[in-house]
């Protein structure tokens, strides 16, 4: 089955030139079925890229999938075109009624800020409370499932000295949960951020329990059971050379920044990078879709309660 967005979506190109199964809504409404209804809580500043790349990987499971984009109410982008966010994404004050199967929170480059001083602290703190009620299952990305997990258990994030950047290996921690389905003992994730969750305050929290961690980088993927939450602080969503594209801006801007950790072949920036997640990508979020898939209400009036 494929995924259900608009065919104007500039995804829907790229995703039907990558052979991932697309439908336009005409052609959805066609069929006698209920489709996944997931929300992407764009906070990314690149909204094409971020929405390229989770519709890349949700849409890769036999079920049919509605894809709606949210943004938060007050907030504007300076990186994508207006007219793009007019006709595509609804202000989560106009949704807030509605009822969702799944929702992604994205991560967003604001990690220096405390969590009060983000402006749309006040509307994100009414999402997550909001998902409680009227989402089957939420997906914290980066600073998104940082700020779920300070929000749910007070889970601090803490600065590193230097930024954790480059792909690092991470341990299966519980082969047994259905969310690593298929994963092998360890697997590779791009990681890009200046902050960190401390896996012994994430133990001292009631409820939770660690997926994947690595010895290096730290704890990556938390399942919140009790919230009904996923937590991971690492990139498996991104493309090929997105580590490339922040490694690329850095240099060119002059800032200080490392060659991304085990990226490049030879750690040489000269040659092209390669995907050593793909697969262990799709199948976190093949399984997150799975789970979803068993366990909502067939009536959507039902989630939450």
């Amino acid at each position: 089955m494929p995924i259900k967005i608009p065919s104007d979506l500039p995804a829907y190109d790229v995703l039907t030139k990558e052979g991932v199964m697309v439908m336009s809504p005409d052609q959805a409404a066609r069929q006698d079925i209920r489709p996944l209804r997931i929300g992407l809580l764009n906070l990314m500043p690149k909204k094409i890229q971020t929405e390229n790349q989770f519709a890349r990987l949700i849409g890769a499971t036999p079920l049919q999938i509605e894809l709606s984009l949210i943004r938060m109410s007050e907030h504007r982008t300076r990186n994508t075109a207006a007219e793009h966010m007019v006709e595509f994404y609804h202000p989560f004050q106009e949704i807030k009624d509605q009822k969702f199967d799944g929702l992604i929170i994205t991560g967003a480059p604001i990690e220096h800020l405390e969590f009060d001083a983000v402006t749309y602290w006040d509307e994100l703190r009414e999402v997550m409370d909001w998902t409680q009620t009227n989402v089957h299952s939420t997906f914290g990305v980066c600073w998104g499932g940082m700020a779920m997990i300070n929000h749910f258990h007070g889970v601090k994030k803490h600065m590193l000295d230097a930024k954790a950047f480059g792909c690092f290996r991470h341990q299966n921690l519980d082969s047994a949960s259905p969310f690593l389905r298929g994963f092998s003992d360890d697997c590779v994730i791009p990681v890009s951020r200046w902050t960190e969750m401390k896996q012994d305050e994430i133990d001292a929290a009631p409820g939770l329990k660690t997926l994947l961690g690595s010895d290096e980088v730290g704890p990556c993927l938390v399942e919140d059971p009790t919230h009904r939450a996923l937590y991971i602080f690492n990139h498996f969503e991104y493309d090929d050379d997105t580590l490339k594209q922040e490694y690329d801006r850095d240099v060119a801007n002059g800032t200080p920044i490392n060659v991304p950790t085990n990226y490049y072949p030879d750690d040489d920036p000269s040659k092209p990078p390669m995907n050593r997640w793909r697969s262990h990508a799709h199948l976190l979020y093949g399984n997150w879709i799975n789970q979803i898939y068993q366990s909502t209400p067939f009536d959507m009036d039902h989630i939450g309660s």
